[in-house]
């Protein structure tokens, strides 16, 4: 599935980008999406998004795509933005950062977008946050779940970070997996700065660390990494390994008989699109630590009805998902609708006074909120655990969970 997804051509990404049948082509990997009504005095507000339509994590740009258009089309629907439409405009950063920083330019210097929302892999928003900020002069979210310490002025981050992430979820695996952890990761520095808190979490917990190593991204032989697993008697494998190599990764610690001898997987970006990299019964109890599973839909009145419009929008495979920045897209663009309203402007100084404590009272997973003075964001948390291919919530946070950022 993932080298299915590194592999797309042009032509196939047409068949599989959702909205491309509504989308204006721009030049190879630029798409603008148009509102129905553009006669507002002043021009349509402008709104770039910079994400990974093709490459190894196009699963999840994609969606993030899908879900830009569907929040803009619902504030289109109710009257635009200041009076004003809102129009997209969808970069292609093609999991790669030489690629996104020359589409990311076009968005600032040549569309000039009012905001510029994207970015998934920390790399990605390491390399395309300084053209937008500082030389763009332009407001930048991040959406993406991460590693933390981005304090960036004019940067602001909707996702989860390592406190939302851990602080409850590695005593549950504690409790429900055992003390001794492993931590491979892939070698960047996600997985690196994730894992020095996560150890932190372990070892205050009364856990233990036995190994933690790294591994180039595309790698996807692991045997020797899974040998040290089964003989150091690994009890919790809290993985960092992402696309592509994680599902090979995974399949390999099955067919050791990880799971089968007690062994419990967790990884905090996993959801609801990560599961199909494997077979079900191979990352069966798999458990995850994200801000929305689909499962919510089924208790609570707002997530059901958002879930419901973007399947009933974009059906297929592309599915919206916490771990691939789905919940983070909605969310930071709702959240910068709010901050736009109070401003009653589009300028960057005004917006990002009004987005330091902006505020959205329903969202996916619950609402959630700036905390003012730190650009990150406070929301729900949940634990969930992979069974027979899907995600049941097993445990959450009594009320949004604060960041503990900057």
């Amino acid at each position: 599935m993932l080298n299915d997804h590194r592999q797309l051509s042009r032509r196939r990404f047409l068949g599989h980008f959702a909205f491309a049948s509504a989308a204006i082509a721009a030049g190879p990997g630029s798409w603008v999406i148009r509102p129905d009504w553009a006669n507002a005095a002043e021009g349509p507000i402008r709104i770039g998004i910079a994400t990974d339509l093709t490459g190894a994590l196009g699963f999840a740009g994609n969606t993030d795509a899908n879900v830009a258009r569907m929040v803009a089309s619902e504030i289109n629907e109710n009257g635009g933005l200041l009076g004003r439409p809102i129009e997209l405009l969808i970069e292609d950063t093609a999991s790669n950062e030489s690629v996104a920083v020359g589409n990311v330019r076009k968005l600032v210097q040549r569309d000039k977008v009012d905001l510029v929302l994207g970015g998934i892999a920390s790399s990605m928003r390491n390399a395309i946050k300084d053209i937008i900020i500082s030389r763009g002069k332009t407001l930048y979210i991040y959406p993406q779940a991460y590693e933390g310490r981005e304090c960036t002025p004019y940067l602001f981050c909707t996702g989860p970070v390592p406190a939302q992430n851990c602080d409850r979820f590695i005593p549950w695996l504690i409790k429900n997996g055992g003390r001794r952890f492993a931590l491979p990761g892939s070698n960047y520095v996600w997985p690196q700065t994730i894992n020095a808190y996560a150890r932190k979490v372990i070892e205050s917990s009364g856990g233990e660390v036995v190994f933690e190593e790294y591994y180039p991204l595309d790698q996807i032989d692991f045997s020797s990494t899974v040998s040290r697993i089964t003989s150091n008697k690994v009890d919790v494998v809290f993985n960092s390994v992402i696309p592509p190599g994680v599902g090979s990764f995974f399949k390999q610690l099955y067919e050791a008989g990880f799971s089968r001898n007690g062994g419990q997987l967790g990884c905090v970006y996993y959801d609801e699109n990560t599961l199909e990299m494997n077979q079900a019964h191979e990352i069966e109890g798999l458990a995850s630590s994200l801000d929305y599973y689909k499962a919510l839909a089924v208790e609570d009145p707002v997530s059901a009805k958002i879930q419901s419009a973007y399947e009933k929008q974009f059906p297929g495979k592309f599915r919206f998902s916490a771990g691939s920045a789905a919940t983070g897209t909605y969310r930071g663009l709702k959240l910068w609708e709010a901050a736009v309203r109070e401003a009653g402007t589009i300028d960057r100084e005004a917006v990002a006074a009004a987005l330091d404590h902006a505020k959205i009272a329903q969202g996916p997973g619950g609402p959630a909120e700036m905390v003012p003075g730190k650009r990150h964001c406070r929301m729900n948390m949940y634990i969930g655990v992979a069974k027979a291919g899907q995600y049941e919530i097993v445990a959450r946070s009594a009320g949004p969970v604060e960041p503990k950022e900057c």
